[in-house]
C-alpha cells in the first residue's frame, strides 16, 4: 500500500517537473483565453476552466478571459417570445436583442469575476465599451444586414495593460461601440482574436465544443495535434474545413500573422484542458504555430 501511495506521489512530481519549462518560458507573458460553448453551461466544467485560468495567473502568466454567452442569450431571447436567428453563424441582432445580449453578457461577466475572486485572485470585469477597448463598425453577413453586430476595427488595450500591471485578471464581455457610440454585439471569437493581436499575446486559446482540428471530421484518426500557418491555409484552400470551424481557423491564422505566438483549439468539455495543453509535452488539442517555429515550446 505504501509503495502505491509513493508511486502516486512520484507521478505528481513528474507532472510538475514536466510543467517547469513551460512555466519558465511563459512567466509574465500574456495569454488570451476565449471561453464559451458547452463549458459555460456546465457548472462543473465552468469551475474547472476558472481554476485553470486562476492557476495560470498564480504561476506567473498574465491571462485575459474573453467570454461569450450565446446559449444564455438565446434562452433569454426565447423567454421574451422572440426566435433566435443566425446568418453564417452570426446572431441577427435587432435593438431589443442587443439589449438582452448586453444584459446577459454583463451577468455572465460578473459571475466569472466572482468565481475567480473566490479562488483568491483579483479580477475585473469589463466590456469592449470600457476605456474604448473595442471600436467597431457594422458587420454584414454575405451582404445581409444582421443588425447590431460589430466588426472590430480598432483595439485600445490600455485598460488591459493597466489592469494587468495592477495584478488584476481582466474578464472581457464582447460588446463594443461604433464611431457614433452605438452599442454592438461582437462575435466572441473575433473579439478574442482582435485583443490577442493588440496585446501581442504569447498564446490564444479557444475553448470549443470539439476536440480540435480534423482533416476529415468523420474520421477520428485524422486528428491534427499541431500544424503550421501554411498547413492551415492549405487545409482551407483544399476545402477540408467547413462549418463553424471555418471562421475560427481564419481567426487563428490572422492572430499568428499579427504577432500572436501560438494558437490552441481545445475541447472545453475536457476537464482542465487548458492546463493539459499548456503544461504537458503532448497536449490535448490542436496547436497552430508559425512556419519557422519548429519544435519550440
Amino acid at each position: 500500500m505504501r509503495d502505491l501511495e509513493m508511486e502516486k506521489i512520484m507521478q505528481k512530481a513528474e507532472v510538475l517537473i514536466e510543467a517547469l519549462p513551460y512555466i519558465q518560458k511563459f512567466n509574465r507573458k500574456i495569454i488570451v483565453v476565449k471561453y464559451g460553448g458547452s463549458a459555460m453551461s456546465n457548472e462543473e466544467l465552468q469551475e474547472n476552466v476558472i481554476k485553470d485560468v486562476t492557476l495560470l495567473k498564480l504561476v506567473g502568466f498574465k491571462p485575459i478571459i474573453v467570454h461569450g454567452g450565446g446559449k444564455e442569450i438565446s434562452r433569454w431571447v426565447s423567454k421574451v417570445g422572440k426566435e433566435a436567428r443566425f446568418v453564417n453563424g452570426l446572431r441577427v441582432t435587432d435593438e431589443e436583442t442587443m439589449e438582452l445580449a448586453e444584459m446577459v453578457l454583463s451577468r455572465v461577466n460578473k459571475s466569472l469575476v466572482t468565481m475567480v475572486q473566490e479562488l483568491g485572485v483579483k479580477a475585473v470585469g469589463i466590456s469592449g465599451k470600457d476605456g474604448g477597448l473595442l471600436q467597431v463598425e457594422k458587420k454584414y453577413a454575405d451582404g445581409q444586414d444582421i443588425g447590431y453586430v460589430g466588426e472590430v476595427t480598432q483595439v485600445n488595450p490600455k485598460i488591459l495593460y493597466d489592469l494587468l500591471e495592477k495584478d488584476f485578471l481582466p474578464i472581457v464581455a464582447p460588446v463594443g461601440l461604433d464611431e457614433r457610440f452605438h452599442t454592438y454585439n461582437i462575435n466572441a471569437d473575433d473579439a478574442a482574436c482582435a485583443i490577442a493581436r493588440a496585446v501581442s499575446a504569447q498564446k490564444l486559446a479557444f475553448l470549443t465544443d470539439i476536440e480540435g482540428l480534423y482533416k476529415d471530421i468523420n474520421d477520428k484518426s485524422s486528428f491534427i495535434s499541431r500544424l503550421t500557418v501554411s498547413q492551415a491555409e492549405k487545409l482551407l484552400d483544399d476545402g477540408f474545413i467547413g462549418g463553424g470551424m471555418l471562421p475560427k481557423l481564419h481567426n487563428c491564422i490572422s492572430a499568428i500573422k499579427n504577432g500572436v505566438n501560438r494558437v490552441h483549439i481545445l475541447d472545453g468539455r475536457i476537464a482542465h484542458c487548458l492546463l493539459l495543453e499548456i503544461f504537458t509535452n503532448h497536449g490535448v488539442g490542436t496547436a497552430i504555430i508559425l512556419d519557422e517555429e519548429g519544435e519550440a515550446l
